[in-house]
């Protein structure tokens, strides 16, 4: 990630006074998760007062811009919505939400995220594995 996303995606996670829901460290869990994986760069893009959105790409992708959006959504307390396209993932315990359209207008699986769950987090990256092994050679 670039120094300007980096240092942009620092200061809103400071600004972030985490709750008993733990959504802030689940949150910067993710981004580090994402961070680690080979060939992936992470954008985010802030909308205060509705969504801040962090995006994963893989270098290998060339149809789409991403793989994976994981959204803080504004509420109090802010909850986190991770969504994928709907034929890049598997969800053989049907944790997500069918979305139609709900990716940048392609239909996506989403996962919201209300407060931390050690056992939902380890579904989420079992996702995000696949998500982004299918990005990889896209």
């Amino acid at each position: 990630m670039g120094q300007k996303i980096d240092s942009e995606l620092d200061t809103f996670i400071e600004g972030w006074s985490e709750t008993p829901e733990m959504n802030r460290e689940v949150f910067q869990h993710f981004r580090e998760y994402l961070s680690n994986k080979e060939g992936v760069t992470l954008e985010f893009i802030p909308r205060p007062g509705v969504t801040y959105s962090l995006r994963a790409v893989h270098s290998a992708q060339t149809k789409r811009g991403l793989f994976v959006m994981v959204d803080v959504i504004e509420d109090t307390p802010r909850w986190l919505s991770v969504c994928f396209y709907g034929e890049m993932i598997t969800d053989p315990e049907g944790k997500g939400s069918q979305v139609p359209g709900g990716l940048l207008g392609e239909d996506a699986v989403c996962f919201d995220v209300e407060k931390k769950d050690e056992n939902f987090i380890r579904y989420i990256e079992f996702r995000l594995d696949e998500a982004c092994q299918k990005a990889s050679v896209e």
